[in-house]
């Protein structure tokens, strides 16, 4: 073969290659695209007025709405820590009212390393857990000495037993509960380093139901202060 029917074989060759990295660029683009439709259509399938409030951090959208009578928020995450044997995709459904709490309580369920979504990390206080409690989960808080009503949390976060819940997260602004949606495909992303979740998509049911468990809570610990008072 002479030497410039190597170069056009070999600029035919580096011509395919930019082509089709530019297929799979665009594909990406379009499932990415498809797929945020698709959680937004199951979004306002509960939410009939939910807004995309999502501020351009990478693999998170947000959408904020109302919620009989609440505000509320929901939110997917994307987890592609290092730490994390595969990435990982977050449900995160948010009542975003007052709560009569003295401060921030988080309970994780397994905590073992960092995330993207939670600030369990930073909070320097462990709190004693009541019995009721899963045996995995691990109560923090920011107020050394703070008491919160954990009989009335344990009573509503029945929901912790499928063990797809990962936080509980109450402060006086609000109730919210962080789900796992699904983990990456193991061999795309072991060869292509490709956050891939397969056809997970958002079950407005699921949405519903974290809701409901959040809303519940709220109401719950607001009318133990309200007998309290």
């Amino acid at each position: 073969m002479s030497e410039l029917m190597s170069a056009l074989f070999a600029g035919a060759i580096a011509l395919a290659v930019v082509l089709h990295l530019a297929w799979l660029a665009r594909s990406s683009r379009d499932r990415a695209r498809a797929s945020l439709a698709a959680d937004a259509a199951s979004i306002r399938a509960v939410i009939p007025d939910a807004t995309d409030v999502s501020d351009g951090t990478a693999g998170v959208a947000t959408w904020a709405g109302s919620w009989n009578g609440e505000r509320v928020q929901v939110r997917t995450i994307v987890d592609t820590l290092v730490t994390r044997k595969l990435p990982t995709r977050w449900l995160s459904v948010t009542i975003t009212e007052p709560v009569a709490v003295p401060g921030t309580f988080d309970m994780m369920m397994r905590p073992g390393s960092p995330t993207t979504f939670s600030n369990f990390d930073h909070l320097e206080h462990l709190l004693p857990k009541a019995s009721a409690f899963p045996d995995q989960a691990v109560l923090r808080t920011n107020r050394k000495g703070a008491t919160f009503p954990q009989d009335v949390i344990a009573a509503h976060a029945g929901i912790f037993a499928e063990g797809r819940a990962k936080e509980l997260l109450i402060t006086p602004k609000g109730v919210r509960i962080v789900w796992l949606l699904a983990q990456a495909d193991r061999a795309r992303y072991g060869v292509f380093r490709q956050a891939a979740f397969g056809e997970a998509r958002l079950d407005p049911a699921l949405i519903e139901d974290l809701l409901t468990a959040a809303s519940s809570l709220r109401h719950a610990i607001n009318q133990r202060e309200r007998q309290a008072a």
